[in-house]
């Protein structure tokens, strides 16, 4: 085995091909005991989403934590953050969630949270990386139990409930577009508790569907249900249930800057706003800066990945941070981005201000700006492309303050991410074709 085996988000992949295989599935659940464990009776939880494949994974991380002696607890299909809530409520050593997110149903992968419900350091995913990459077999010589806990889901749709106080959500109506995923039961059920009336949509998972035509990647679907049944906003749900999209009552897509700027001004309205800063990332645009700056709110940017927004809350003393994919951090509630949590965090905005999701998404104005995602055969280095290199050179001569540009790789996909944006629409078109054409040139 060569590379890196986690990515941004854990490990990913084509299911039942390396590295998400069973094999090295059961060597997780071998290595979570041995970096995670302390040296005592290891009490590990599974998640899963809707994926075929997750069984599989489950029985491999299963029969290696088993094989050292853990005793493990099989929560189903529930959303991440559920896991991520769980392994700290229940008290456990740790806990693994079996999800590609909102890639196909054909990959799968693996997400661990230590016992304090937060994802895992860098350092400690390279300690479990180095075990998966060498030879490693279960070696305590008691068995262990598994225990099914459906309890599980109720304990937290009471704590996505209760983050929202005694929220009445009577009178307003809401597509949910589960996405056939992992919040595909708990999702509707939710907002139905709170009063809301309740449009579903792709709330019948079959192994196969997941993102399919529908969730956080495809929010018009959602948005065409808001305009047909005159809907106050709709919800769009990823494969994991992790991230949200939402869509105002004409149906249009708000964008996920623009939800992080209204909840940024609903958290400082509310005072709990601490250090009166956010965390957004380098995808965010420039016209969340604007706003923020009108406000009196720093915007402190972190590299791409939901853990790192994380990571930055944590160290700046915090209370919300996101990205403009969809993850949502507030986290006097959470340890990691919750879909559902957010979306109960902006019905209360709206509830309380008493204006519709369109009005308070209007605060903020967006730069023009486009986003590729092009796949590439390789990942060299970016310094190592003398022509990209020229170009960036260019560019930055030419921008200065009326725009930027953002080139990445994907921490999860063989892909590289182009991001131009621009006060003027046209500059960005010409950009992102000039760029486009180079990455093809010399990537492929």
């Amino acid at each position: 085995m060569k590379g890196k085996l986690f990515g941004t988000d854990g490990i990913r992949g084509k299911a039942n091909e390396h590295p998400v295989t069973s094999e090295l599935a059961r060597k997780l659940g071998v290595a979570m005991v041995c970096v995670l464990g302390g040296g005592r009776v290891a009490k590990v939880l599974i998640g899963r989403d809707t994926r075929e494949s997750g069984e599989m994974l489950e029985a491999g991380v299963m029969e290696g934590l088993l094989s050292m002696g853990a005793e493990v607890v099989r929560l189903g299909i529930l959303p991440t953050p559920a896991i991520a809530y769980l392994v700290k409520e229940l008290g456990a050593t740790a806990a693994v969630m079996l999800t590609a997110s909102h890639n196909p149903y054909e990959d799968n992968g693996m997400k661990i949270f230590g016992g304090d419900g937060f994802k895992l350091s860098n350092e400690q995913e390279e300690e479990i990386e180095g075990l998966l990459l060498g030879s490693l077999h279960g070696q305590n010589g008691k068995a262990g139990r598994v225990v099914d806990f459906p309890e599980g889901m109720e304990m937290y749709v009471a704590a996505a409930k209760a983050s929202v106080g005694e929220l009445d959500l009577s009178g307003l109506k809401i597509v949910v577009d589960a996405g056939n995923g992992a919040g595909y039961e708990v999702g509707p059920r939710i907002f139905k508790e709170l009063g809301a009336e309740v449009f579903e949509m792709a709330v019948m998972p079959d192994g196969r569907n997941i993102n399919a035509q529908c969730g956080a990647l495809f929010p018009k679907s959602a948005g065409g249900m808001v305009r047909e049944t005159g809907a106050d906003l709709g919800v769009s749900l990823d494969g994991d249930a992790d991230r949200v999209i939402f869509s105002d009552s004409d149906g249009e897509v708000v964008s996920g800057d623009q939800v992080l700027a209204l909840c940024a001004l609903g958290l400082k309205g509310a005072g709990k706003l601490r250090g009166n800063a956010i965390v957004a990332t380098v995808m965010s645009n420039l016209g969340l800066d604007e706003v923020m700056g009108e406000a009196g709110i720093k915007v402190s940017r972190s590299k791409v990945g939901d853990r790192l927004v994380m990571e930055k809350i944590r160290e700046e003393g915090l209370a919300f941070g996101g990205e403009n994919s969809g993850h949502l951090i507030f986290v006097d509630h959470a340890t990691s981005g919750d879909g559902i949590l957010s979306a109960l965090q902006v019905c209360k905005i709206i509830r309380e201000s008493n204006v519709t999701l369109k009005e308070l998404a209007g605060v903020m104005r967006e730069y023009p700006s486009t986003l590729l995602n092009l796949p590439v055969r390789e990942k060299r280095p970016l310094e190592a492309l003398a022509g990209l290199q020229n170009l960036i050179l260019e560019a930055d001569a030419l921008f200065g303050n009326e725009g930027r540009h953002l080139i990445r790789y994907s921490g999860t996909e063989m892909k590289i991410r182009v991001l131009v944006e621009h006060r003027d629409q046209n500059v960005v078109n010409e950009w992102i074709g000039k760029f486009k054409q180079m990455i093809k040139e010399e990537l492929g």
